[in-house]
């Protein structure tokens, strides 16, 4: 793992606060003028520390009031099973996330939808007709407590 200095370590923090700042806002934060803290941070997206730069937006707004947590039991435990399961949830866009787990189940997915319908839906249509899927639990959230989306690198 690379080693970040001080500087790049403010410099991640502030881009993860507000990715939409100008570069000469963020020098100005992190103390650089605006040519070096533009070279840092072309630095760090060519290092694929900064993957990307987007908009947090509020699922209850856009009509998603439901959030499930489908943990996944597998068949078996083939290389190819695992690959064309994760190829094929890669793809449904109502999967946030998706983990490949230690201990009773293989895969934990975020899902979201607009309402209890829609996810049964989901889960009866598309998630139980993925490749290697023996066994469904779901849980779900009553009440979002806290989603880090910055990470604590300071």
């Amino acid at each position: 793992m690379k080693l970040f200095d001080p500087t790049d370590k403010k410099i991640l923090f502030e881009l993860q606060r507000d990715g939409r700042q100008t570069m000469a806002e963020l020098a100005e934060k992190v103390s650089l003028s605006q040519s070096p803290c533009w070279r840092r941070v072309r630095q760090l997206e060519e290092a694929g520390v900064v993957q990307s730069f987007g908009a947090r937006l509020n699922r209850n707004r856009l009509g998603f009031g439901v959030t499930g947590f489908v943990h996944l039991q597998m068949e078996n435990h083939t290389n190819d099973i695992a690959a064309a399961f994760e190829r094929e949830v890669v793809a449904i866009s109502q999967v946030i996330s998706c983990y490949n787990l230690s201990g009773r189940y293989d895969y934990m997915l975020e899902v979201i939808a607009p309402d209890l319908e829609e996810f049964s839906h989901l889960i009866r249509n598309q998630i139980r007709t993925l490749p290697g899927v023996r066994e469904i639990t779901t849980s779900f959230s009553l009440k979002e407590i806290k989603r880090a989306e910055i990470l604590p690198i300071i």
